[in-house]
């Protein structure tokens, strides 16, 4: 009786210290293929209007992949690839048929270490022209976690990109005359909106759109509302889906659903006036990586949900959205590896960016 009761007592404990992650329900009704195989750290890519595809990887190496085969794109810039460090996101302009302009953001070495660049450059002979440096975050260090970095246009134009705080979670974050943990706004050719919220604030960047962030390393454009929604990693739990607003203050590290990963408290506050609060936040962690609003008629009943990557336990997540609300979560490509980024395509397919496996499509639900 007593081994029985210990089974029992067992399982209850298991069941309420599991990851709430792990009870989300696994789709086996959708299948995949794979677009370009072998990538290992595909940490962004875009599509060309000729139907090509744009790669980063991590490593520094940007790839050109067309019609099943993958060039080396020439002239990419030196990157710092240690730790979160390395090529990262890549975007078009939203008249790259007219311009030609590709941005992407990386962690750009110097002296005393590196910190994260936005620059833009064009595709000529399978080769970056035209470079031009928009954004180099200050002061470089050594330090390796937290560099970003996600990039997205709004529909008017600007230029939406992150920076980590950059493992100065104390210093960086709440500083509104410092680098890191930030969402940036630019024009296109890297000059400062004339509406930017902290002009007026003495020292302060210019560029800044919204601060108290810690490392966000998803940022999607909504389809309807045309607002700006990022996700960022928390610390032991806590990762959050935020909708960006201007001047807004997303308290890291002074509120937090999370802890430090020994365990011990972070903070005591969860909410504080004058700080905004997530639309959600996962603890524990699922380490989000990657975002993309689905807007096509592809699959069925999905329009307006959320796919978010999960770094951590190697799915893609479903996110349901009802009445600005997570009503609902549900994991495809489930163990695959480490979600790194999403994109839906002009094709109007989801694709995937896995790591140590390549780029995969979302196919629809099986007949």
């Amino acid at each position: 009786m007593k081994t029985k009761n210990y089974f029992v007592l067992l399982f209850a404990f298991v069941s309420m210290t599991s990851c709430s992650q792990d009870k989300n329900p696994v789709n086996y009704d959708h299948d995949y293929e794979v677009v370009v195989p072998d990538l290992t750290i595909p940490w962004g890519f875009v599509f060309l209007p000729d139907g090509s595809m744009l790669i980063n990887e991590k490593e520094g190496k940007m790839i050109h992949f067309k019609e099943g085969s993958k060039m080396d794109v020439q002239g990419v810039p030196e990157v710092f690839n240690r730790g979160q460090g390395g090529l990262l996101d890549i975007a078009l302009h939203p008249n790259y048929n007219e311009n030609g302009w590709i941005y992407f953001t990386f962690s750009s070495p110097g002296d005393n270490g590196a910190n994260t660049a936005l620059m833009r450059a064009k595709l000529e002979n399978n080769s970056l022209v035209n470079k031009e440096l928009l954004y180099k975050a200050t002061p470089n260090t050594t330090k390796t976690p937290h560099f970003g970095s996600r990039i997205v246009f709004d529909n008017e134009g600007y230029l939406y990109f992150t920076i980590g705080d950059r493992g100065d979670r104390d210093i960086n974050p709440q500083d509104l005359t410092k680098d890191g943990g930030k969402v940036y706004r630019l024009n296109d050719d890297g000059t400062i909106p004339a509406d930017n919220p902290f002009l007026s604030e003495p020292n302060a960047k210019r560029a800044v759109y919204s601060y108290g962030h810690r490392n966000p390393q998803g940022m999607a454009l909504h389809p309807e509302t045309g607002k700006v929604w990022t996700h960022e990693h928390g610390p032991k739990g806590g990762d959050e889906i935020n909708i960006i607003k201007k001047g807004a203050n997303y308290g890291w590290p002074v509120i937090s659903y999370g802890i430090n990963y020994d365990g011990t408290t972070l903070t005591e506050l969860t909410e504080k006036e004058g700080m905004e609060q997530p639309l959600h936040y996962w603890d524990p962690s699922i380490a989000p990586s990657g975002m993309a609003f689905i807007s096509t008629d592809k699959y069925p009943g999905w329009k307006g949900d959320l796919m978010v990557g999960s770094l951590k336990f190697q799915y893609m997540n479903k996110v349901v959205l009802k009445d600005g609300k997570v009503v609902k979560e549900e994991r495809f490509l489930d163990g695959l590896g480490r979600v790194r980024t999403i994109h839906q395509a002009p094709d109007g397919y989801i694709y995937v960016g896995i790591e140590n496996m390549g780029i995969v499509k979302l196919l629809p639900k099986k007949e």
